[in-house]
């Protein structure tokens, strides 16, 4: 028997959860409202169309990601993608002015998790349950370089995405600027921290900002923090899971505040 038919067919490639192709797909559901995460479009495609539903997805807050034609060939489970392939959120994003509106509707201060383009879906997941059991008020995420809702952020989430409140912004440093004009002090984590956690008032209006899983705090972010505080560390590794550093943090703001 020839070689060739003896060979098993290549595995079709398998959708994301949320994932829809073409441009109907696309334009039906800006149309209905529905929150898009993330766009993937042909690089170098010139059809007018095209570039007018990818300016939609833009303006309704999509990440719009130019991309090898040969990409979507092998994201794409229809084989008619059309030049386009986008990710619906599992969940609508909120805004800061609303995370602040919540603290503000519980009578309590602003208790804020902002990462700093983590990447990892399960580590965004579990720091958005910490979060939530924790009664934080919002997690404040970027744009760019870094993981959005998904499905596998919401199941990683055990739920807890439906209740939480999730921004998304354009830019990091900005809203970090922003939340300090509205007395809310900033707390970046490193391990050469200036203060130990335990000395970082928790009690008050407070952000805890938490770095990419490789790199920590990008150098713009970590000027832009009020403090540095480091978490002690008595064994032989010297850093923590992202999502367990937010935990840590998470439960001395809430120590502090139940007094």
């Amino acid at each position: 028997m020839d070689e060739k038919r003896r060979r098993p067919p290549r595995p079709e490639p398998e959708a994301a959860e949320g994932q829809l192709e073409g441009r109907n797909a696309l334009a039906e559901a800006l149309k209905c409202g529905r929150t898009i995460d993330k766009v993937f479009i042909a690089a170098g495609d010139t059809d007018r169309a095209l570039q007018r539903l990818a300016a939609q997805a833009r303006e309704a807050g999509a990440v719009v990601v130019p991309v090898d034609r040969r990409k979507l060939d092998a994201m794409s489970v229809t084989h008619a993608h059309q030049g386009v392939i986008c990710l619906a959120a599992a969940h609508a994003y909120a805004t800061v002015d609303q995370i602040l509106e919540e603290a503000q509707a519980r009578g309590e201060k602003p208790l804020i998790v902002i990462c700093d383009e983590l990447t990892d879906p399960h580590n965004l997941g579990a720091i958005i349950r910490s979060a939530e059991c924790a009664g934080a008020h919002g997690v404040i995420i970027p744009k760019r370089r870094s993981v959005g809702l998904t499905a596998v952020v919401a199941k990683a989430s055990a739920g807890a995405v439906e209740y939480m409140k999730v921004a998304r912004v354009t830019n990091i440093t900005a809203a970090i600027e922003d939340l300090k004009k509205r007395g809310v002090w900033v707390f970046g984590t490193a391990a050469e921290g200036s203060i130990p956690m335990y000395q970082a008032d928790l009690k008050d209006a407070a952000a805890i900002v938490i770095g990419n899983e490789g790199d920590g705090m990008s150098a713009l972010v970590r000027r832009s923090c009020d403090v540095m505080v480091s978490i002690p560390m008595k064994g032989q590794i010297s850093s923590l899971n992202a999502s367990a550093a937010a935990s840590i943090l998470l439960y001395e703001a809430v120590r502090q505040r139940l007094g």
